[in-house]
Formats: C-alpha cells, sequence, structure tokens
C-alpha cells in the first residue's frame, strides 16, 4: 500500500557551495558512509546532491502535513546496496515511519550537470484506521459513483 510519495530537486552547484563554506555541514546532514561514497565518485558534488535531495523525499513520503516530528538528517542514510540506492532509517525515523506503517521506502536519484533529484515512495501496511479513510472519498463513499 503507497503510505505517501516525496519528490526533490536541488541545484548541485548550490550544494557544493553550501559544504566549502562550512566545513562541518558535511557531518551534521551525512553520515560517514554516505560522505565515503560521494567522496569516492568522480563528482562528489553531484553524489552529495543527489542524497539530500533524497531526504528531502523521505521526509516528504513520510509526511502527513504540518506538524509532523521532523526527520534528522542523519537518520535518514541513503545507502549503495549492490549498486542501488536504499533508504536506512535509525532512531526517532525508524521510529516515526514504523508509527505510520511504513515498511519500505523506495528511492530513485538522478542528476545531470546542474541538477540533482530523488524520489521515494512509502510503502507501508494497511492499518483500520487507515480503511475508514478510504471508505470516504470528498464526502461521498467510495466506489459510488460521481
Amino acid at each position: 500500500m503507497n503510505k505517501g510519495i516525496g519528490i526533490d530537486i536541488i541545484e548541485i552547484e548550490r550544494v557544493k557551495e553550501a559544504l566549502a563554506r562550512r566545513p562541518r555541514l558535511r557531518e551534521r546532514l551525512f553520515s560517514s558512509e554516505e560522505i565515503a561514497y560521494c567522496q569516492g565518485k568522480r563528482c562528489p558534488a553531484a553524489s552529495f546532491a543527489a542524497r539530500f535531495a533524497a531526504k528531502e523525499a523521505v521526509r516528504k513520503a513520510c509526511s502527513e502535513g504540518h506538524g509532523d516530528e521532523i526527520m534528522p538528517w542523519r537518520e535518514i542514510e541513503i545507502v549503495s546496496e549492490g549498486g542501488r540506492p536504499r533508504v536506512r532509517l535509525s532512531g526517532k525515523s525508524a521510529r516515526l515511519a514504523e508509527k505510520k506503517g511504513i515498511v519500505n521506502l523506495l528511492v530513485s536519484l538522478s542528476h545531470c550537470k546542474t541538477y540533482a533529484c530523488a524520489v521515494v515512495l512509502a510503502v507501508g501496511v494497511q492499518r483500520s484506521e487507515d480503511l475508514s479513510l478510504e471508505r470516504v472519498v470528498d464526502g461521498r463513499e467510495a466506489g459510488k459513483g460521481c
């Protein structure tokens, strides 16, 4: 069951400049595994930007709107397993996702010369409160036509 979707796009140059301007920013946003991966790439700034976009997309996919608790950056990791990116949550972020019934986060990353983007799909289990929400659409019962 789709629990949410998130998308984000960012200018690679903006990330590159921010990381150069603030040396500790890299460690505040990324895990040591993410840093090692990105720094091993031909264009580290593009990899950092794509991972930052993915973290933003994870936050959006897991959010239900204003007032939600914010997932800390370092608790959202974008790791590479078998050449594919994967989301790994820890701490408060993992607990928030579990509370919302999210069991998996599928991520896709891309970048070109100037932009990096990411899309995240939050996959979950259907809970009883989800069923009651699906029965009513715009004040009408689902399946009853317009």
